[in-house]
Parts: structure tokens; sequence; C-alpha cells
């Protein structure tokens, strides 16, 4: 009997040691992914910014072609203006209801 009880402390030291083994290895595991998360998400925010000057300057070459009299942009020329037209106006009706 005190033998099995010997045996079963054993084994259960066995397993503690093996559990401990698992988590610091878990725990590792989890500070690396944690760091490989961070730097993926600088560069999705890097990659997003990239994308938004890119789409950007697309918009303006666009404008310019529109401007420079390329038939395809025409219509995307007549929006801005349009789009101008009516700041232009919300602006001048401010300033009328202001009095000046």
């Amino acid at each position: 009997m005190l033998q099995d009880l010997e045996n079963n402390f054993s084994e259960l030291e066995r397993k503690i040691s093996t559990l401990q083994k698992n988590y610091k290895n878990l725990t590792e595991n989890l500070k690396e992914l944690n760091t490989e998360h961070e730097e993926l998400k600088k560069k999705y925010d890097e990659e997003r910014r990239k994308n938004q000057v890119l789409a950007e300057e697309q918009k303006n070459i666009k404008l310019y072609s529109a401007i420079s009299g390329n038939p395809e942009h025409n219509r995307l020329m007549k929006n801005h203006i349009n789009r101008l037209v009516k700041e232009i106006d919300f602006c001048i009706a401010q300033l009328q209801n202001s009095g000046l």
C-alpha cells in the first residue's frame, strides 16, 4: 500500500511537471503570437495609409486628365465642377445670411 502511494505521488509529480512545461511553452507561444500580431497590425495600417494616398493620387490624375480634355474623364470633371459650384453657392448664401 505504501508502494502504491509512492507510485501515485511519483505519477502526480511527473504529470505536474509536464503540465508546467506545457504551460511555459504555451505562454511563450502566446507572447510570440502577440508580437507577430502587433507587427502585422502595424503593416496593415501602413498599407492602408499607402492605399489611401494612392487612391487620392488616382483621383487627382483623373481630374487632371479631365482638365486636359481627355474625353473619358469629362463626366468626372463636370461632377467636380458641379461640387465646387455648390460649395461656392453655399458660401455665398452664408455670407448673405450673415449680412456681409
